[in-house]
């Protein structure tokens, strides 16, 4: 990948005001931080042909920031892909901890997957390969699992958002941390929607309902951190 199309595939990741700022942040922040495993699994995952359904690094950065400032042990996991976040949970979370890690895509996953087991952390995922709903249902069908995670990471179908918030809610507990992604839909959030590209019509729709009902959810404290393309960060109040 030559520079200018590397450039391109970076800032379609982040929704700052120029690619060169992007960049920077990236450079200054981001990557001196970051472990090698990741950086070998971003790499892997550039080829990809949907490559931009990986996790943004400065997103990942805050994410490990989070699990360490609540001291997550049990986290959920809905949308894998590669395994980016994944694989950034795993090796901040302690050696007992554990993920469940939801995904219809046992392929994609699989393409980190070597990665994944050459940092020594594989031990602490399990894999399912399934749709998330009933997944989460089968969780919630034990009582013990009822406030029973520390923290929730959703990267999936926006169809399914508020479904997965509702269930989130009973088994995150009081004081726990649910992270949503792609909460500004490439910025189209903000667009009329007769200048929204046809591509990004049918998300934008459904991320506006979503934000909407997040913000009225007295269930949960918000904010709207502007990394990548938008994670919302949700503590569970009661």
């Amino acid at each position: 990948m030559d520079n200018e199309k590397k450039r391109s595939a970076i800032f379609s990741k982040g929704l700052l005001q120029s690619g060169e700022l992007y960049q920077y942040l990236l450079e200054t922040n981001v990557y001196p931080r970051e472990p090698e495993l990741l950086k070998e699994l971003r790499d892997m995952t550039a080829t990809h042909p949907r490559a931009i359904m990986a996790t943004a690094p400065d997103a990942g950065q805050l994410i490990a920031m989070l699990l360490k400032l609540i001291n997550v042990k049990r986290t959920i996991e809905v949308g894998v892909f590669t395994g980016y976040s994944l694989l950034r949970t795993a090796l901040t979370i302690p050696e007992d901890g554990k993920i469940v890690a939801i995904d219809m895509n046992r392929e994609a996953y699989e393409i980190g997957l070597p990665v994944i087991r050459k940092a020594g952390v594989e031990n602490k995922i399990e894999f399912i390969e399934s749709e998330a709903l009933p997944v989460l249902d089968q969780l919630l069908e034990d009582p013990g699992n009822e406030n029973g995670f520390d923290f929730a990471f959703i990267d999936a179908d926006k169809i399914y958002y508020w479904k997965y918030h509702e269930r989130l809610m009973k088994l995150v507990k009081v004081g726990g941390i649910v992270v949503y992604d792609n909460t500004l839909w490439a910025g189209s959030v903000a667009m009329p929607e007769e200048c929204t590209p046809e591509i990004l019509r049918e998300g934008r729709q459904r991320t506006l309902e979503f934000n909407k009902l997040l913000a009225a959810d007295p269930r949960v404290e918000i904010s709207l951190a502007p990394l990548g393309d938008g994670i919302t960060i949700c503590r569970r109040m009661h």
